[in-house]
């Protein structure tokens, strides 16, 4: 959901997006990474191979969780989202390469989060043993009008502190968590496993995960692109407990 205000006012949104903007990732590029142990240069005829041939190998290395072969492709994502959602993202390190928008060099559009008659509101139980129920009417309400005018008189802030002459890097400070920015996420199989296990929810999944929703919109996402591009790699994933190798 994307709702407007007037022109140069606040706009909210309830949505994220993920694009994948490029890519080399196949499942032979598994297989290739993988055979090289036993066969060399051979491993190279992997490429003019089908892989669905070799499946059986993908599960296997999955299952017994010998990783490196996972790592040899690569997925560019351009994703927009709130700021929140990028500070829970920079956790995630190894196998990850971020770009973002930046607050100094370009002046930041007045695009807010506000969570949907879908995001569940109300957090019930002590830290580590809590679940989120809906929320009623009221609950939307509040959230709604509060989010809005908290946004709204901060970018205002924002506005009068840049019109003043105040640097863009020192005027940014009074803009919430909330604000969207963009950025390219790169990552290779073997990384975005690990962020899936962590950031999703899945019936399939050996561990429990207890993700915030927003960032679980994005990796959902993510999650759809990748398997497109790996599916023998994205099943052997799901069956065996969504855990990364």
């Amino acid at each position: 959901m994307t709702e407007s205000t007037p022109e140069s006012a606040a706009s909210f949104r309830s949505d994220v997006t993920v694009e994948l903007v490029k890519h080399t990732a196949a499942d032979s590029d598994v297989l290739w990474a993988a055979r090289v142990s036993t066969a060399g240069e051979q491993s190279l005829e992997e490429l003019q191979k089908d892989p669905e041939r070799s499946k059986g190998l993908i599960n296997f290395l999955m299952r017994d969780r010998h990783g490196s072969p996972f790592e040899h492709n690569s997925m560019t994502f351009f994703v927009s989202a709130p700021i929140f959602v990028f500070r829970e993202f920079m956790r995630h390190r190894v196998g990850w390469s971020y770009n973002e928008e930046s607050g100094r060099y370009r002046e930041l559009q007045p695009v807010f989060y506000v969570p949907g008659q879908d995001r569940k509101l109300i957090q019930q139980g002590r830290p580590g043993k809590y679940e989120f129920v809906e929320g009623g009417p009221e609950h939307h309400r509040v959230v709604d009008e509060q989010m809005q005018a908290a946004y709204t008189r901060a970018y205002e802030a924002y506005q009068e502190m840049l019109a003043a002459g105040v640097a863009r890097e020192v005027a940014r400070a009074v803009l919430p968590v909330g604000l969207f920015s963009s950025m390219y996420a790169t990552c290779n199989a073997r990384s975005l496993m690990h962020f899936l296990g962590l950031r999703t929810q899945h019936e399939q999944a050996k561990v429990p995960s207890f993700p915030q929703r927003e960032i679980e919109m994005v990796a959902e996402k993510m999650e759809a692109e990748w398997a497109r591009l790996m599916p023998l790699t994205y099943a052997a994933f799901n069956a065996n407990g969504r855990v990364a190798p």
